[in-house]
């Protein structure tokens, strides 16, 4: 009879471990799995600042080469307004009358 109950207290003792060793390792993968999805977000947070960084500096590139590209063209606009029809020559002033030499360049 002894023998019997001992039997089944060590039988219900392997049992309430059992159970024990599976909650634990439940507990465990809950922790590791939070871990890693908490791990993931904080790699996709810093890809995303990452990215947003990238396109900011790109972008100030493109608009400082676009305003160079503006300014260029202003100039060379101006640059060939004031040259287009530009009227070069000579002129003297002699005792009774006025000598002109004009040439006059159309580009």
């Amino acid at each position: 009879m002894v023998r019997r109950t001992l039997l089944h207290a060590a039988l219900r003792a392997w049992v309430i471990q059992c159970w024990w060793r599976s909650m634990q390792a439940k507990m465990l993968e809950q922790r590791r799995r939070l871990a890693l999805r908490l791990y993931t977000c904080q790699e996709w947070a810093v890809v995303k600042v990452q990215a947003q960084v990238r396109m900011w500096q790109a972008r100030r590139r493109f608009l400082q080469a676009r305003q160079a590209a503006c300014i260029i063209q202003s100039h060379w606009r101006w640059h060939v307004s004031q040259t287009r029809g530009l009227i070069r020559g000579r002129y003297e002033v002699r005792a009774s009358r006025l000598e002109l030499d004009i040439e006059i360049l159309m580009t």
